[in-house]
């Protein structure tokens, strides 16, 4: 996936932090709600270019994850007071508790049920007894319908522009295809276009809450519907002493 390795830089331009300041405060609310215990320390598995971070960590210590040492590097630059460490949110073990663990749209990158619960298990391990883990995937199976989308924005010396068309291929299946064009320019230069494809992670509501549950978490889902029509679901769980 070129946007996560050799186009990370351009990720500001693509998805500006300040779109995620009204959805970061809806996180954080549920966290709050849900947690039986103050949140000081929060660990997120997936960070990717820190968007999250830089509205989460005006309330508590933030420790950021990602696979990727790219994005890992943008997060960096957008949050230096934050703690970064590479890992991949399936095996990672740091060795020690959070008071809450959070989970982006870098959830949808699991594929498989098997992935999804080692995901999950890693929230568990890190999570104190009484902590709270949010997931927040952007589509569960009843959610889902093909779709295309637009953005992009302007920095100081480039722009970049995007078009997302997604699709399902194998309705049987637990995937869906996410195919990216990105049209990037520097200053006065020809427009670059690259391309992207995206295999990303469907499970019905009740798989992501049976997997909750048998991983050790008293299990919940929150739902929001926006004005445009789309829903979303928002899974939260509570560690079990």
């Amino acid at each position: 996936m070129k946007l996560y390795s050799d186009l990370a830089s351009w990720w500001p331009l693509l998805s500006s932090a300040e779109d995620y300041a009204e959805e970061a405060a809806h996180h954080w609310k549920l966290l709050t709600q849900y947690a039986t215990r103050p949140i000081k320390t929060l660990l997120e598995l997936g960070c990717g270019g820190g968007n999250n971070a830089l509205h989460l960590k005006q309330h508590c210590r933030l420790t950021c994850t990602d696979v990727s040492p790219h994005m890992l590097g943008v997060s960096r630059a957008a949050n230096p007071d934050c703690e970064h460490v590479e890992g991949d949110m399936r095996t990672l073990r740091l060795g020690r508790t959070f008071d809450a663990v959070f989970v982006h749209d870098a959830v949808m990158y699991l594929r498989s049920e098997s992935e999804l619960r080692d995901a999950m298990t890693t929230a568990f391990v890190h999570c104190v007894p009484g902590g709270v883990v949010l997931l927040v995937p952007d589509y569960t199976r009843e959610t889902w319908s093909p779709s295309t989308d637009h953005g992009g924005h302007d920095g100081s010396d480039r722009s970049m522009r995007y078009l997302e068309w997604t699709w399902d291929p194998d309705p049987a299946d637990t995937e869906y295809v996410a195919e990216m064009i990105y049209a990037m320019r520097v200053g006065n230069e020809p427009v670059r276009v690259e391309t992207d494809r995206f295999r990303l992670g469907l499970f019905a509501t009740a798989t992501w809450l049976r997997l909750l549950t048998e991983v050790g978490f008293t299990a919940s889902v929150e739902r929001c519907n926006y004005e445009d029509g789309d829903c979303c679901s928002y899974f939260l769980g509570v560690r079990r002493a």
